[in-house]
């Protein structure tokens, strides 16, 4: 384990909330209270071997109201708490888990410390009956503090398993194991005894990447348009109306739209505007078809369409052209 302070970093969510019971498991919300990161670390119980750990304020709200504004100042933030205190071993930052896996990609792409940030949240509230909310977080400490948690990008922790920021998705509303990485599995594990790695990412991640949010006042707009049968065009040509720089098509498995969304898409695919094709299905690659390269759309590789989304609206940043995001989503 790494020798160092760990900085915690509260934005609220799920993991901060106090519900009006212990049996209050799903309307918590209600309530309005939640805990900042310095009343969580005085309620967590600690064990004599874990590292120093101190809080640093910032937000409590649900992750619902989290966007780029928190997100650009989640990057100063993290920036400053290195450049400020030589002797940080990790970050860990508690988020709400609507968004988590958004805020926690957005991060994998734009940090440029090289300090372990894991991102932590919770499914039930701090006072609920069986919460994880305590053991989440000492174990988000935990891997923070690893050395072995060096140079893996974001990771996010909860249910004892530390998942790539890229690969991590939620998949159940209220179950304690909704966190999954559908088709490549967790990289690790906070178990007990000692916090165990048994894969590294490949993809290009944090702080190595090409993506600098300095001066950013705002992330062009991407809309995601998701495919149902019996579905039309309304929506791709508002989407286009509203400003649109680039659309994410959250299509029919295995990577398509319906047809009179697809002309609508094709058209502006030919007039400039970025389209990427990804799916609903929840896991898998989206190939690059005959149809998908003739109709001048861009695969989404395997991300979610969430996913994508953060990726196209930073590619945009950099640059329009079509065969550059193509790469970028073929390295990322």
């Amino acid at each position: 384990m790494a020798q160092g302070r760990i900085a915690i970093v509260g934005t609220g969510g799920t993991i901060s909330s106090i519900g009006r019971d212990v049996f209050d498991l799903h309307d918590y919300d209600a309530t309005g209270k939640m805990l900042d990161a310095a009343e969580i670390l005085d309620r967590l119980p600690r064990g004599a071997n874990d590292p120093e750990c101190y809080p640093v304020p910032f937000l409590s709200v649900s992750s619902t109201r989290i966007g780029f504004p928190e997100w650009r100042s989640l990057v100063v933030l993290c920036g400053n708490i290195v450049e400020q205190d030589p002797g940080v071993a990790g970050i860990v930052i508690l988020h709400g888990t609507a968004t988590l896996e958004e805020t926690a990609f957005f991060l994998h792409l734009t940090l440029k410390v090289d300090v372990p940030v894991v991102v932590v949240g919770a499914q039930r509230p701090w006072n609920g009956l069986s919460s994880d909310a305590g053991l989440n977080l000492r174990n988000a400490i935990r891997v923070a503090a690893s050395d072995e948690a060096r140079g893996l990008g974001v990771l996010v922790l909860l249910n004892d398993e530390v998942h790539s920021a890229r690969d991590v998705t939620k998949g159940s509303t209220t179950r304690l194991h909704s966190f999954h990485s559908p088709v490549h599995g967790p990289i690790g594990q906070a178990d007990s005894d000692r916090v165990v790695f048994y894969r590294t990412p490949t993809r290009r991640r944090a702080p190595d990447t090409e993506f600098d949010i300095a001066g950013i006042e705002a992330l062009p707009r991407v809309d995601i348009l998701y495919a149902y049968a019996g579905s039309d065009d309304v929506l791709a040509k508002a989407a286009l109306a509203a400003g649109a720089e680039g659309i994410v098509s959250a299509g029919f498995a295995p990577g398509s739209p319906n047809p009179m969304e697809a002309a609508v898409l094709r058209e502006a695919a030919a007039a400039g505007t970025i389209i990427v094709q990804s799916t609903r299905a929840g896991s898998g690659r989206v190939l690059p078809t005959t149809e998908l390269v003739a109709a001048g759309f861009i695969s989404a590789d395997d991300l979610t369409p969430q996913k994508a989304r953060i990726l196209l609206a930073l590619a945009l940043i950099r640059t329009t052209d079509a065969a550059e995001i193509d790469r970028m989503f073929r390295t990322y």
